[in-house]
């Protein structure tokens, strides 16, 4: 598969997780009577990953999301070549995702960012008002554990076809968790999208959803190699990226 076909999946993927889990923030969570609350957003974030998983998971490996595609590399699952191109891909998709978003929310009257517009938080922007060092340690492991989801989930020893199935239900419970700590990010792609329309304080506290997730991918990527192997599934003569062919 060519590179540009990777980084457009990525770019499809990544704006479909910001524009569906973040829409489901902002424009339905709170909704009058009938709102999904957080439990709804938790469920929509892991449905944008299942969904495209499953759409272009075969094309590009399915990471949308920088944490993910370092974590993979961390333990020798994708090539040093496609890094760099993946996470420029995603930023650039959850950046897309969010000014969709935001074209759609603005034509309500009364619209403001400064209701948050599902940005990241710690502190005084958190939605249960959490620390800074407890928003650190939430999202170092809650990544971790995303990427040993995702690292168990498309090892050659796993049943076929039901990575994106664990892999959104994982997402899902993140979501359950950090949605009262940091408003849930484990995606640095994810939070900058968003940041990037709220500015100030969004984008002063951004450091964290880039430093954080990326330290916990890591760890998942050196751990699971050491502590299970590193089975990984060879098609037409090459592996393939996160999800087995």
């Amino acid at each position: 598969m060519s590179l540009m076909k990777k980084v457009a999946a990525e770019f499809m993927g990544t704006f479909w997780l910001v524009f569906g889990g973040c829409g489901s923030a902002v424009l339905s969570a709170a909704f009058p009577e009938l709102g999904i609350g957080f439990a709804g957003v938790a469920l929509a974030f892991g449905l944008t990953v299942l969904t495209m998983v499953y759409a272009v998971g075969h094309i590009s490996g399915g990471h949308f999301n920088p944490a993910v595609t370092l974590g993979l590399f961390t333990a020798r699952r994708i090539p040093a070549g496609d890094v760099a191109p993946y996470i420029v891909a995603q930023v650039l998709g959850a950046i897309a995702g969010a000014a969709v978003l935001y074209a759609i929310a603005s034509g309500k009257p009364g619209f403001s960012v400064a209701n948050g517009f599902a940005a990241n938080g710690y502190a005084d922007h958190s939605p249960g008002g959490y620390s800074l060092i407890a928003a650190f340690i939430a999202e170092i492991v809650l990544t971790f554990f995303f990427l040993m989801i995702i690292l168990g989930s498309t090892d050659t020893r796993a049943p076929l076809g039901f990575a994106p199935i664990a892999i959104g239900l994982g997402l899902t419970l993140i979501h359950l968790v950090d949605i009262p700590v940091t408003n849930a990010s484990v995606n640095p792609a994810r939070s900058t999208g968003p940041a990037l329309f709220v500015g100030g304080w969004a984008i002063s506290q951004l450091w964290l959803f880039w430093v954080a997730p990326l330290i916990g991918a890591i760890l998942a990527g050196l751990i699971y190699p050491v502590s299970y192997g590193e089975a990984r599934r060879e098609a037409r003569g090459r592996f393939v990226e996160g999800v087995p062919a």
